[in-house]
């Protein structure tokens, strides 16, 4: 019998990934307040953002032995730490300064094994290479809505990849969660990955 897969995130983009891997997760989302959590290091800001995204769903009551799984991704660009741009204008003075550049996509991934208590976490890192599209291409993606929604203004596995030249590292921590991490975790908490697909 496998075990159970919560997933302490809204994501689609997450939860596909894990469905495509062979995961069925259920999604209970958090609800924690991004803005409340600061921190200057931005490896300790995502990891603090994961763990506290898991520990809030593994409060629940009816968990039993689930495992949970919090996540939360941020990309630096010259030094900054980005979230979701704020507004369209946003998402395009970003993709101006982003184009022909490189940047790196943190995800901090926070596991909690509930049969055992135990838990384990880490931080995935990802170099992106981006292309050079055009103010007016810039414009069309922008208008399609999809960069207000994800951490960095930019999605590997939508529209603007056709913007993007090649990644360094792991490219499904660019897209929402790294699975090569994922399973050294469950393997930290002496769960095998197999016993969590579906």
């Amino acid at each position: 019998m496998s075990r159970r897969l919560v997933l302490a995130s809204a994501s689609p983009a997450r939860l596909r990934l894990l469905r495509d891997a062979g995961f069925d997760p259920t999604v209970i989302v958090s609800g924690v307040d991004e803005d409340a959590v600061q921190h200057h290091d931005p490896f300790e800001f995502v990891r603090s953002l994961a763990e506290l995204k898991a520990r809030t769903v593994a409060a629940n009551e009816g968990l039993a032995d689930a495992i949970v799984l919090g996540c939360d991704s941020m990309f630096c660009l010259d030094g900054d730490v980005l979230g979701k741009p704020g507004s369209a204008e946003d998402a395009v003075a970003r993709w101006k300064r982003m184009r022909g550049g490189t940047g790196v996509l943190l995800t901090g991934h926070h596991l909690i094994d509930l049969a055992s208590g135990r838990s384990a976490e880490g931080v995935a890192d990802t170099v992106v290479r981006f292309a050079e599209p055009t103010d007016e291409e810039i414009a069309a993606y922008v208008a399609t809505g999809e960069p207000l929604n994800v951490a960095g203004a930019f999605t590997l596995d939508g529209r603007s990849a056709v913007f993007i030249d090649g990644v360094d590292g792991d490219s499904t921590n660019v897209i929402g969660l790294s699975l090569p991490l994922l399973r050294r975790l469950l393997l930290e908490l002496g769960v095998e990955v197999t016993s969590l697909w579906h």
